[in-house]
């Protein structure tokens, strides 16, 4: 099993729940007032945005390279698809990557998957995505966490180095009277402003708004959301 399909089994153990609603609500305050109906969600995972863009009258059309994801997605009657937003072929007035997607691309493919979703865009579409401080990675996401659950004992444990948070997770559940044991490593990139900022204007995008997101703390933010609009 591929590490992000491993992370996908697990994540509803792990009580993101009150930090998910936040952070859509600042994605979706930043995008209520513009001129837009067709969003594509890039890396949809379990489609979870995108049935709260469909609730709140957008068009939604979610990606990601999980078939595994794309399965549970499709069970909840959304337009979602397992594809590499290369070979999308339709346009829309905004693109949307939620909870850490571009965190997971490394540094020498951040300028591609940016150029890609601009090519995505409607002329004056906008692009929306969050990404986490170096403050979160440093201060929030190091540690380990352990769950004993009924039948699932899981074991993760993060550990930020040199602007990489390699988090390492054992699950073993079990089965009859033996456990399976399953392990991978998700790695996730530190991305500083300044690089965004220089690839938006290598790439013809304006920046429109950063905002400043407090997802486990009042002391400092652990994610910001860039809004950047498609120049002609």
């Amino acid at each position: 099993m591929q590490a992000l399909d491993l992370y996908g089994t697990i994540e509803e153990y792990l009580d993101f729940h009150e930090e998910v609603r936040t952070l859509y609500s600042n994605i979706l305050e930043a995008i209520i007032d513009k001129d837009i109906s067709t969003i594509i969600d890039i890396g949809c995972g379990q489609g979870d945005f995108c049935v709260l863009l469909g609730i709140n009258g957008f068009q939604a059309y979610g990606v990601d390279l999980s078939q595994k994801q794309i399965e549970i997605a499709k069970k909840k009657d959304i337009d979602v698809e397992c594809i590499d937003i290369k070979d999308v072929k339709k346009k829309f007035q905004c693109a949307t990557a939620t909870f850490d997607v571009l965190n997971y691309i490394p540094p020498k493919e951040l300028q591609n998957f940016i150029q890609s979703t601009y090519d995505l865009l409607e002329e004056n579409g906008y692009f929306v995505f969050d990404f986490n401080t170096l403050f979160g990675f440093e201060e929030i996401a190091q540690g380990t966490l352990s769950l004993d659950l009924e039948e699932k004992f899981i074991v993760i444990d993060a550990n930020f180095d040199s602007d990489v948070l390699y988090t390492d997770m054992t699950v073993f559940t079990q089965e009859n009277e033996l456990y399976n044991k399953q392990s991978g490593t998700i790695e996730q990139y530190y991305h500083p402003k300044s690089l965004f900022i220089k690839i938006f204007k290598e790439v013809g995008f304006e920046v429109v708004d950063l905002i400043d997101v407090y997802l486990h703390n009042d002391e400092e933010a652990d994610k910001q959301i860039f809004l950047v609009k498609k120049g002609k």
